[in-house]
Protein backbone atom coordinates (compact mmCIF):
# COMPACT_ATOMS: atom_id res chain seq x y z
CA UNK A 1 0.00 0.00 0.00
CA UNK A 2 1.35 3.22 -0.55
CA UNK A 3 2.33 6.01 1.68
CA UNK A 4 0.56 9.24 1.52
CA UNK A 5 2.19 12.03 3.02
CA UNK A 6 -0.39 14.89 4.70
CA UNK A 7 -0.06 18.36 3.97
CA UNK A 8 -2.94 19.72 5.87
CA UNK A 9 -1.52 21.74 9.19
CA UNK A 10 -4.90 21.36 10.84
CA UNK A 11 -5.21 17.91 12.66
CA UNK A 12 -7.09 15.95 15.50
CA UNK A 13 -4.01 14.40 16.58
CA UNK A 14 -5.10 10.79 16.28
CA UNK A 15 -3.68 7.97 15.15
CA UNK A 16 -6.85 6.60 13.91
CA UNK A 17 -8.44 6.34 9.97
CA UNK A 18 -11.25 7.68 10.57
CA UNK A 19 -9.51 11.03 12.47
CA UNK A 20 -6.93 11.16 9.62
CA UNK A 21 -9.42 10.57 6.83
CA UNK A 22 -11.24 13.85 8.62
CA UNK A 23 -8.11 16.05 9.02
CA UNK A 24 -7.81 15.31 4.84
CA UNK A 25 -11.62 15.27 3.97
CA UNK A 26 -14.12 16.60 6.97
CA UNK A 27 -13.50 20.25 5.71
CA UNK A 28 -17.26 22.00 4.55
CA UNK A 29 -17.82 21.03 0.74
CA UNK A 30 -14.71 18.72 0.56
CA UNK A 31 -16.53 15.85 0.28
CA UNK A 32 -19.52 17.85 -2.01
CA UNK A 33 -16.88 18.58 -4.20
CA UNK A 34 -15.51 14.68 -4.50
CA UNK A 35 -19.57 13.75 -5.35
CA UNK A 36 -19.51 16.19 -8.16
CA UNK A 37 -16.43 14.56 -9.47
CA UNK A 38 -17.58 10.93 -8.80
CA UNK A 39 -19.38 10.80 -12.43
CA UNK A 40 -16.74 12.41 -13.99
CA UNK A 41 -14.13 15.54 -14.72
CA UNK A 42 -15.90 18.89 -14.10
CA UNK A 43 -15.25 22.90 -14.97
CA UNK A 44 -14.43 25.08 -12.59
CA UNK A 45 -17.72 27.33 -13.27
CA UNK A 46 -19.60 23.73 -13.64
CA UNK A 47 -18.42 22.76 -10.15
CA UNK A 48 -19.40 26.35 -8.77
CA UNK A 49 -22.90 26.10 -10.47
CA UNK A 50 -23.79 22.54 -9.31
CA UNK A 51 -22.39 22.78 -6.14
CA UNK A 52 -24.17 26.03 -5.27
CA UNK A 53 -23.74 28.48 -2.46
CA UNK A 54 -19.90 28.35 -2.33
CA UNK A 55 -17.87 31.59 -2.97
CA UNK A 56 -15.22 30.85 -5.56
CA UNK A 57 -12.53 31.94 -3.33
CA UNK A 58 -13.76 28.96 -1.47
CA UNK A 59 -13.43 26.81 -4.07
CA UNK A 60 -10.01 27.53 -5.39
CA UNK A 61 -8.90 26.67 -1.71
CA UNK A 62 -10.71 23.61 -1.50
CA UNK A 63 -9.07 22.12 -4.89
CA UNK A 64 -5.95 23.84 -3.86
CA UNK A 65 -6.09 21.73 -0.64
CA UNK A 66 -7.55 18.55 -2.55
CA UNK A 67 -5.07 18.38 -5.15
CA UNK A 68 -2.41 19.02 -2.32
CA UNK A 69 -3.51 15.86 -0.64
CA UNK A 70 -3.34 13.82 -4.01
CA UNK A 71 -7.63 13.57 -4.44
CA UNK A 72 -8.26 15.75 -6.90
CA UNK A 73 -6.15 16.85 -9.92
CA UNK A 74 -6.20 19.07 -13.23
CA UNK A 75 -6.61 17.79 -16.54
CA UNK A 76 -5.67 19.90 -19.53
CA UNK A 77 -7.36 19.60 -22.65
CA UNK A 78 -9.16 21.36 -25.27
CA UNK A 79 -11.92 22.34 -23.27
CA UNK A 80 -9.42 23.77 -20.92
CA UNK A 81 -8.82 22.86 -17.19
CA UNK A 82 -11.21 20.40 -16.04
CA UNK A 83 -10.47 18.55 -12.36
CA UNK A 84 -11.25 15.01 -11.94
CA UNK A 85 -10.51 12.63 -9.33
CA UNK A 86 -7.11 10.74 -8.84
CA UNK A 87 -7.56 6.83 -8.52
CA UNK A 88 -6.90 7.64 -4.64
CA UNK A 89 -9.60 10.15 -4.48
CA UNK A 90 -12.29 7.88 -6.58
CA UNK A 91 -11.49 5.51 -3.55
CA UNK A 92 -14.11 7.53 -1.87
CA UNK A 93 -16.77 6.56 -3.63
CA UNK A 94 -17.32 3.43 -1.30
CA UNK A 95 -17.55 5.97 1.92
CA UNK A 96 -19.53 8.05 0.43
CA UNK A 97 -22.42 5.58 -0.97
CA UNK A 98 -22.60 4.53 2.82
CA UNK A 99 -22.88 7.70 3.51
CA UNK A 100 -25.90 7.58 0.86
CA UNK A 101 -27.56 4.62 2.21
CA UNK A 102 -26.91 5.79 5.96
CA UNK A 103 -29.32 9.23 5.02
CA UNK A 104 -32.05 7.71 3.21
CA UNK A 105 -34.25 8.51 6.22
CA UNK A 106 -32.94 11.70 6.34
CA UNK A 107 -33.53 12.51 3.17
CA UNK A 108 -37.21 11.18 3.40
CA UNK A 109 -38.65 13.94 4.97
CA UNK A 110 -38.54 16.11 1.47
CA UNK A 111 -36.47 18.51 0.72
CA UNK A 112 -37.81 21.29 2.92
CA UNK A 113 -36.27 24.01 0.08
CA UNK A 114 -33.05 21.99 -0.41
CA UNK A 115 -31.40 22.68 -3.69
CA UNK A 116 -30.57 19.67 -5.89
CA UNK A 117 -28.61 18.53 -8.88
CA UNK A 118 -29.91 15.71 -11.26
CA UNK A 119 -26.12 15.25 -12.00
CA UNK A 120 -26.00 13.67 -7.94
CA UNK A 121 -28.53 10.93 -8.98
CA UNK A 122 -25.44 9.16 -10.87
CA UNK A 123 -23.89 8.48 -7.23
CA UNK A 124 -27.12 7.93 -5.16
CA UNK A 125 -28.67 5.62 -7.18
CA UNK A 126 -25.62 3.07 -7.79
CA UNK A 127 -25.31 3.85 -3.93
CA UNK A 128 -29.54 2.87 -3.24
CA UNK A 129 -29.43 -0.20 -5.96
CA UNK A 130 -25.93 -1.86 -5.27
CA UNK A 131 -27.43 -5.12 -4.84
CA UNK A 132 -29.41 -4.87 -7.98
CA UNK A 133 -27.78 -7.09 -11.18
CA UNK A 134 -29.01 -8.40 -14.74
CA UNK A 135 -28.19 -10.77 -17.11
CA UNK A 136 -28.94 -9.59 -19.89
CA UNK A 137 -28.46 -6.00 -18.89
CA UNK A 138 -30.84 -3.74 -19.05
CA UNK A 139 -31.28 0.26 -19.02
CA UNK A 140 -34.37 2.90 -17.86
CA UNK A 141 -34.08 6.87 -18.00
CA UNK A 142 -35.07 8.79 -15.07
CA UNK A 143 -36.06 12.26 -15.91
CA UNK A 144 -35.54 14.79 -13.64
CA UNK A 145 -36.18 18.20 -13.41
CA UNK A 146 -35.64 18.54 -17.85
CA UNK A 147 -32.32 16.27 -17.48
CA UNK A 148 -32.22 12.70 -18.41
CA UNK A 149 -30.12 10.24 -16.48
CA UNK A 150 -30.02 6.48 -17.81
CA UNK A 151 -29.18 3.79 -15.32
CA UNK A 152 -27.58 0.79 -16.79
CA UNK A 153 -27.68 -2.86 -14.80
CA UNK A 154 -25.52 -5.45 -15.62
CA UNK A 155 -23.95 -8.48 -13.70
CA UNK A 156 -21.76 -6.21 -11.89
CA UNK A 157 -24.79 -3.79 -10.77
CA UNK A 158 -25.80 -0.18 -11.59
CA UNK A 159 -24.07 2.76 -12.99
CA UNK A 160 -25.40 5.48 -14.31
CA UNK A 161 -24.61 7.85 -17.47
CA UNK A 162 -24.84 11.56 -17.02
CA UNK A 163 -25.59 13.08 -20.57
CA UNK A 164 -26.65 9.62 -22.65
CA UNK A 165 -26.22 10.04 -26.00
CA UNK A 166 -29.76 8.30 -27.01
CA UNK A 167 -32.88 8.35 -24.52
CA UNK A 168 -33.60 4.84 -23.91
CA UNK A 169 -37.21 2.81 -24.47
CA UNK A 170 -38.10 3.02 -20.85
CA UNK A 171 -37.93 6.55 -19.15
CA UNK A 172 -39.89 7.45 -15.17
CA UNK A 173 -40.44 10.79 -15.46
CA UNK A 174 -40.52 12.09 -11.62
CA UNK A 175 -39.69 14.63 -9.20
CA UNK A 176 -36.15 13.67 -7.45
CA UNK A 177 -37.81 12.37 -4.19
CA UNK A 178 -39.98 10.04 -6.03
CA UNK A 179 -36.90 8.64 -7.75
CA UNK A 180 -34.93 8.23 -4.45
CA UNK A 181 -37.58 7.03 -2.60
CA UNK A 182 -38.57 4.40 -4.78
CA UNK A 183 -35.10 3.17 -4.83
CA UNK A 184 -34.57 3.44 -1.41
CA UNK A 185 -37.79 0.84 -0.78
CA UNK A 186 -39.65 3.70 0.83
CA UNK A 187 -41.85 4.08 -2.20
CA UNK A 188 -43.97 1.47 -3.84
CA UNK A 189 -44.22 1.72 -7.32
CA UNK A 190 -47.94 2.61 -7.47
CA UNK A 191 -46.93 4.95 -5.38
CA UNK A 192 -44.23 6.67 -8.21
CA UNK A 193 -46.63 6.03 -10.98
CA UNK A 194 -49.20 7.82 -9.33
CA UNK A 195 -46.89 10.66 -8.78
CA UNK A 196 -44.85 10.85 -11.54
CA UNK A 197 -44.87 9.19 -15.75
CA UNK A 198 -43.85 6.19 -17.09
CA UNK A 199 -43.46 5.62 -20.51
CA UNK A 200 -42.20 2.35 -21.76
CA UNK A 201 -41.92 -1.51 -20.26
CA UNK A 202 -43.17 -1.56 -16.00
CA UNK A 203 -41.00 -5.08 -16.03
CA UNK A 204 -37.58 -2.57 -16.41
CA UNK A 205 -38.89 -0.74 -13.59
CA UNK A 206 -39.69 -4.00 -11.62
CA UNK A 207 -36.15 -6.06 -12.26
CA UNK A 208 -34.28 -2.67 -10.64
CA UNK A 209 -36.08 -2.41 -7.46
CA UNK A 210 -34.45 -4.09 -4.22
CA UNK A 211 -34.79 -7.79 -3.54
CA UNK A 212 -38.43 -8.46 -1.42
CA UNK A 213 -40.14 -4.81 -1.90
CA UNK A 214 -44.02 -4.90 -3.16
CA UNK A 215 -44.12 -4.56 -7.16
CA UNK A 216 -47.31 -3.23 -8.88
CA UNK A 217 -50.02 -4.35 -11.35
CA UNK A 218 -50.27 -0.49 -12.92
CA UNK A 219 -50.25 -0.54 -16.52
CA UNK A 220 -48.41 2.59 -17.69
CA UNK A 221 -49.34 5.12 -20.35
CA UNK A 222 -47.48 3.56 -23.66
CA UNK A 223 -47.53 7.26 -24.92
Amino acid sequence: MEKVKRTLGRSYGQFCGLARALDVVGDRWNLLIVRELLPGPMRFNELMTSLGGIATNLLTERLRTLEAEGIVERRLGEAGVRYALTPWGAGLREPIEAFVRWSAPLMMTGRDGGSFQPRWLAVALPALLREVTADPALEIGFEVEGALMVLHVDEDGPRVEVEPDRRPDTILKAAPEIILGLAADALTIDQALAAGHLRGDIQILRSILPPGRATAATTPDPR
